[in-house]
């Protein structure tokens, strides 16, 4: 009952919610593009951007009623895999594809302007997501070369990245990389940890911001178009990995997996676990241990830290961002597709108190 409580402070509610498990709200938007968009952050329940191909960025700033095409001039080949938002008028957009085609770029005027801060020139990589702590602290990964990670940071908003050292990460398996399908194989702590999931199920873990690494397996099954997609944590301590094979959308196997100690060890969820492939996961903000799974195919609902799930609807989507601090979060998916998402507990009043 605790993710109860919390989701009930956070939407400024004189009433209590009672109701399990809880329900989604999926409100589709017009974004005015048809092209897929596999990118989403939001900022907050007013602000948010997205990004996918064709050179595509998009940003609200009324909650979704209106979309706001931000193009990177220059770039229209280009497919922006990725955003990341700080605020409406500071965000980074990257593209993925081999050498050239691996970008990442930055804007602090809101879109009108960008500036090009990482422009990959090695033909064998290829960049596939990132993450930020904030607007300084930042990573990004691209799929292995030679049996080596490649992994770049910063700590000056991307003014300067820089290649972690191969004698300071663990050997690649071969063939090693990310399934660049949501942006959020990436994650960022707050005290300096960073996970990168990839496509062999293993799962990469700094705890000094990049400097030093180390890599665990998880049970996530692994194979052809087949590993971890999305990895995410609530705090230093608690984490989930989603995934799956994406060429069968349908499958639920061995596709979700938790840990409790920070992604030393992971757990293996089989009973009531995700419905189908799912490319990204997020921690419901406010909540103690809600969780959202989303895919092409579908979406689960958790309110056990991801030990169960329960289907939650929508038309399917490949990227999902809730705005910190908000029950208030976006799906990105393909056709353009957008939709709002907004939680939907059954709530009494308050005098009636909460079950025990």
């Amino acid at each position: 009952m605790v993710l109860i409580r919390c989701l009930a402070v956070l939407l400024g509610m004189s009433s209590v919610v009672v109701a399990q498990p809880l329900s989604v709200r999926w409100l589709p938007q017009t974004s005015g593009v048809s092209v897929r968009l596999r990118g989403v952050s939001a900022v907050s329940a007013e602000v948010a951007w997205a990004s996918g191909a064709q050179g595509t960025v998009l940003r609200t700033l009324d909650g979704g009623r209106t979309w706001q095409p931000r193009p990177v001039t220059g770039t229209p080949a280009l497919d922006f895999r990725d955003v990341d938002a700080v605020s409406a008028q500071t965000a980074y957009a990257l593209s993925i594809g081999p050498g050239e085609a691996s970008r990442i770029y930055k804007t602090r005027d809101g879109g009108t302007t960008w500036t090009l801060q990482l422009a990959i020139t090695d033909p064998q990589m290829f960049l596939d997501a990132m993450a930020f702590r904030d607007d300084a602290h930042g990573v990004a990964f691209s799929d292995s070369v030679d049996g080596r990670f490649v992994i770049f940071t910063t700590s000056n908003g991307g003014a300067d990245w820089t290649r972690v050292p191969a004698d300071r990460l663990p050997p690649a398996l071969p063939g090693e990389g990310a399934f660049a399908a949501s942006g959020t194989n990436v994650a960022m702590g707050a005290a300096g940890q960073i996970w990168i999931g990839t496509t062999k199920s293993r799962v990469l873990r700094s705890l000094d911001d990049g400097r030093t690494w180390s890599v665990v397996s998880t049970p996530l099954a692994t194979g052809e178009a087949t590993g971890i997609f999305s990895i995410a944590f609530r705090d230093a301590s608690h984490g989930i990995v989603v995934g799956g094979n994406y060429q069968q959308e349908a499958g639920a196997v061995d596709n979700v997996a938790t840990t409790a100690d920070g992604g030393v060890t992971w757990t293996l969820v089989r009973a009531r676990g995700l419905s189908g492939f799912r490319s990204v996961v997020a921690w419901l903000p406010g909540s103690s241990g809600g969780w959202m799974a989303v895919g092409p195919a579908g979406s689960d609902i958790s309110d056990d830290d991801g030990r169960t799930w329960t289907p939650a609807g929508g038309a399917g989507y490949d990227a999902l961002s809730f705005a910190p601090r908000v029950a208030t979060g976006w799906a990105t998916g393909a056709g353009g597709r957008v939709a709002r998402l907004t939680l939907a507990p059954v709530v009494v009043p308050a005098d009636r108190g909460l079950p025990q």
